[in-house]
C-alpha cells in the first residue's frame, strides 16, 4: 500500500525540490486516509490498456482525487466518480491514438487556426499539469506561442446522466502588454470580445464531443477565491459572464446552465450602420465552427 503510494508521489512531485518532498509526504497522508478511494481509481486505470498507459505517463488524476480540485465543496467521492467519468468519456469520444495522445502531462491538439499571416492565433485542445485545480483539459487560446484566454473543462454526466461538458474555470491574459493585444485581437475578430471567443470555441467543442449540457462554475462554485480582491469586490464575476449568452443559475449555486450555441441576432435587429461589421464577425464564427467541427472529426470516432 504505501510503496504504491510512494511510487505515485514520485512521479507526481519533484523529489529534488524541498517543497515537492513536502507535498508528496501530504499526499501520502492523503491517500492513507482514502485508500479504499484510491485503490477503486487504480483500479479504474487499470481496466484498460489505454487507461495503464494514460496512468503511466499521467499519474495528476489520482492527486487531484485527493485535493479540494474543480469546484468548491467538492467531496473525494465526487472527484472520484469525476475523473473516471471524464476519462471513460474521452475513451469512449476519441480515436483509440487520439485518446493516448490527449491524455498525457502535456498535449495539444489544434482545432481552429487563424487565416492572418502575420501572427500565430490559434485554438487548442490542451494538457498540463498546471491547468489541474480546475479541471483535466482545456480550450486554450494561443497567440505567437503564448496564453491568451483558456477555459479549463472536463466532461462527466449531469444528474439526468446526460453527457455534459463542465467549466472549472476561465483564464485571461497575463502579460505586461495584454490591453493592447486584446485590442488588436478584437479588432481582427470584428469587434467580437476575446472572452466571448474563447466561451464560443468551448461550446463548438461541447457539441463535437456530443455533450447535451454546458454547466459553469459560478462565483460561489469556484474552488479557490483568487479571483476576489482584498476588497471583496470580483476580479473576474463569472455568474455576470455566464449570464451574457442566456445561461442560468442551477439549483444547485455552484453552477450556471450555459447554451450549447450562442443566440445570433438577425440583421434586423443590427443597426443599420453596423451590419457590416456583423456579417463579417457572423463569417468569422461561422469559419470558427466549421474548423472545430472538422478537426475534430479527425480524432473523433
Amino acid at each position: 500500500m504505501i510503496g504504491t503510494i510512494i511510487e505515485l508521489g514520485k512521479r507526481i512531485y519533484d523529489t529534488s525540490n524541498p517543497r515537492e518532498v513536502h507535498r508528496l509526504v501530504v499526499f501520502a497522508g492523503r491517500s492513507l486516509l482514502h485508500w479504499s478511494a484510491i485503490k477503486e481509481l487504480l483500479r479504474f486505470f487499470d481496466a484498460t490498456d489505454a487507461r495503464r498507459r494514460l496512468l503511466a505517463e499521467n499519474a495528476f488524476p489520482v492527486e487531484q482525487m485527493t485535493r479540494a480540485f474543480f469546484y468548491a465543496g467538492s467531496t473525494i467521492a465526487e472527484r472520484k466518480k469525476l475523473i473516471m467519468a471524464h476519462y471513460t468519456a474521452l475513451e469512449e469520444k476519441l480515436r483509440p491514438e487520439w485518446f493516448d495522445k490527449l491524455t498525457r502531462q502535456y498535449a495539444a491538439y489544434t482545432i481552429w487556426q487563424s487565416a492572418d499571416e502575420d501572427i500565430d492565433w490559434k485554438a487548442q485542445l490542451f494538457v498540463e499539469p498546471g491547468q489541474r485545480k480546475e479541471g483535466l483539459m482545456a480550450v486554450v487560446m494561443r497567440l505567437n506561442n503564448q496564453h491568451l484566454y483558456q477555459i479549463m473543462f472536463w466532461l462527466a454526466p449531469d444528474k439526468n446522466e446526460e453527457l455534459s461538458l463542465w467549466i472549472g474555470a476561465m483564464q485571461g491574459p497575463n502579460m505586461e502588454d495584454a490591453k493592447d493585444i486584446i485590442k488588436d485581437i478584437t479588432k481582427r475578430s470584428h469587434r467580437y470580445r476575446t472572452k466571448n471567443l474563447i466561451l464560443y470555441m468551448a461550446m463548438a467543442v461541447a457539441r463535437n464531443f456530443g455533450c447535451k449540457q454546458i454547466y459553469a462554475v459560478s462565483n460561489e462554485g469556484y474552488y479557490a477565491m483568487n479571483h476576489v480582491r482584498r476588497d471583496r469586490k470580483l476580479k473576474t464575476d463569472f455568474g455576470a459572464f455566464w449570464e451574457e449568452p442566456g445561461g442560468h443559475l442551477t439549483e444547485d449555486s455552484r453552477f450556471y446552465e450555459v447554451p450549447l450555441v450562442e443566440p445570433r441576432k438577425t440583421m434586423e435587429e443590427v443597426p443599420t450602420r453596423k451590419r457590416a461589421v456583423y456579417r463579417k464577425r457572423f463569417a468569422f464564427q461561422d469559419d470558427v465552427d466549421a474548423q472545430i467541427a472538422k478537426n475534430m472529426g479527425d480524432i473523433l470516432q
